[in-house]
């Protein structure tokens, strides 16, 4: 993979999370990944939107709303999801 290519996770905390037709979801707190392997598995929202709280995504024992890691598309100024993957 080029060294251009890669994107380390520092670098996606505090993106802005879109879906692919503009909907604000809410900010990159956090990335989980699975030890063993490496393979990221969802994005922690920081500051979700109004919009995205009432979509009843998974969430965490603190009420922290969680995005599959599988429903990004793009990652860029922004980190694009396919919302209908998520919901």
């Amino acid at each position: 993979m080029p060294e251009e290519d890669k994107k380390y996770s520092k670098q996606l905390l505090g993106k802005t999370v879109v879906s692919k037709t503009g909907k604000r979801f809410g900010e990159v707190g956090d990335i989980i990944f699975e030890t063993r392997t490496g393979e990221l598995i969802q994005i922690l929202l920081k500051n979700p939107t109004t919009y995205t709280r009432d979509l009843e995504l998974e969430s965490t024992k603190n009420g922290e709303l969680l995005i599959p890691f599988s429903a990004v598309i793009a990652m860029g100024d922004f980190v694009v999801v396919a919302e209908e993957d998520i919901i």
